[in-house]
C-alpha cells in the first residue's frame, strides 16, 4: 500500500491508549507492570532485582525515572517532526549501554534528574500544548512502569497525541504485550546481526535474537507506518539502523530480514551518522567515522532487499556532504 492510501486510511485515528484508558485496561496494565519492579524483568537482562526497595540492576534505575531533557526535537525522522517537532522526553541510563553511544553522558553516566509520574504527565501535556505532533519517549525500556503511571494522570487532563516508543530494540516480549494498544508508533533500533559483535559492543550476546523477536511483535501490533494527510506519522513501525564501520552491524542481513520477515513497506532510516563516541576509541575497528562507500553500499543493500520506504532526508544529506 502506498503512502497516499495510507494517509487516507488513517484519517480520524485516535491514539490507542485512549480506548485502553476508557476500558480500564490501562490501569490494570499499569498495576501489573509496576509489580514487576519488585523482581525486575522488564527487559531481556532479566536482572530480578527489587527496584521498589532501591536495588539496582543493569540499568541503574530504581523506583524513579531520571529525565535528561524535555522539548521539541527537529532532528528526528521527517514523519515525526512535521512543522512543530517531535515531543521528546530523554531518559537517563539504558538497558543496553552501547560502548559507542552518542548520548554517552545520558546512557552511561546517568545525566538527569528524578522525575515523578506527576511531573512526567506535566511534561507530556506541555509538549502537546506547544504543538508537538507526538510524545517521543527516548530510551524508555527500563522506565515503562513510570510511563504508564504518568499516562493515567495525563489522559484525564487531555493528552491525545500519538505515543512514540523510541528504543534500542532490546525488548522483552512480556513488556511489549503490556504495551499493546498503548503505544501508537514503535521506533526501535536494529543494531547488530551477530552475537559476538553485540556482546563486544553492548554486553548483550542475545541482542540479535531478542531484537528480531521484539521487532516482529511490534510490527504485529501496529503494522507499517501510517501517516495523515500532512505526512505526520500516526501509527505503525519505524526502524532505525546505524551503519557501522567495517560492516560490523550486519547491515545487509538486517535489511534483508526487515523486507522478508516484516514488510517491504517498512519505513526504515538507514543512518549515516556513526562517529566514535563514548568508549569507541578502545575498539580499533570502530574508532573512525563512516566512509562514503560504506554508506553507499548500505543503500544498495536496501534496494536489493526490496525495501520501498527509506527515510530520504538522512541519506541525501550524507550523499551531498560527501
Amino acid at each position: 500500500m502506498g503512502l497516499v492510501n495510507e494517509r487516507k486510511g488513517c484519517r480520524g485515528l485516535r491514539p490507542l491508549y485512549l480506548k485502553e484508558f476508557q476500558s480500564g485496561s490501562l490501569k490494570h496494565k499499569a498495576e501489573e507492570v509496576w509489580e514487576r519492579l519488585g523482581e525486575c524483568r522488564l527487559c531481556p537482562r532479566d536482572c530480578r532485582v527489587n527496584r521498589l526497595e532501591g536495588e539496582l540492576g543493569f540499568c541503574r534505575t530504581g523506583r524513579t525515572a531520571l529525565v535528561s531533557s524535555v522539548g521539541p526535537h527537529f532532528g528526528e525522522e521527517e514523519p515525526l517532526v512535521g512543522q512543530f517537532g517531535s515531543g521528546t522526553i530523554f531518559f537517563a541510563y539504558c538497558n543496553l549501554g552501547c560502548t559507542f553511544c552518542q548520548n554517552y553522558e545520558l546512557s552511561h553516566l546517568g545525566e538527569g534528574r528524578e522525575c515523578s509520574p506527576e511531573n512526567l504527565a506535566g511534561h507530556m501535556l506541555h509538549l502537546q500544548a506547544i504543538g508537538c505532533h507526538n510524545i517521543n519517549w527516548v530510551t524508555p525500556s527500563h522506565v515503562v512502569p513510570f510511563l504508564l503511571q504518568a499516562l493515567l494522570l495525563a489522559i484525564p487532563q487531555g493528552l491525545k497525541i500519538p505515543l512514540v516508543y523510541n528504543c534500542g530494540g532490546y525488548e522483552s516480549l512480556e513488556t511489549l504485550l503490556i504495551l499493546e494498544n498503548i503505544v501508537d508508533i514503535y521506533m526501535p533500533d536494529f543494531k547488530f546481526w551477530e552475537s559476538a559483535v553485540s556482546q563486544e559492543l553492548a554486553l548483550a550476546s542475545d541482542y540479535p535474537q531478542s531484537a528480531q523477536k521484539a521487532i516482529k511483535e511490534m510490527h504485529r501490533q501496529v503494522g507499517d507506518l501510517w501517516m495523515d494527510q500532512n505526512g505526520i506519522a500516526q501509527r505503525g513501525l519505524l526502524i532505525r539502523h546505524l551503519v557501522m564501520p567495517d560492516e560490523l552491524a550486519g547491515t545487509k542481513e538486517i535489511l534483508a530480514f526487515i523486507a522478508r520477515e516484516l514488510s517491504p513497506h517498512t519505513y526504515v532510516n538507514v543512518m549515516d551518522q556513526y562517529r566514535p563516541c563514548g568508549q569507541a576509541p578502545v575498539h580499533p575497528r570502530i574508532n573512525r567515522r563512516l566512509h562514503f562507500a560504506e554508506y553507499r553500499q548500505a543503500l544498495d543493500w536496501a534496494d536489493q532487499a526490496g525495501l520501498l520506504r527509506l527515510d530520504q532526508r538522512r541519506s541525501l544529506t550524507f550523499l551531498r556532504r560527501t
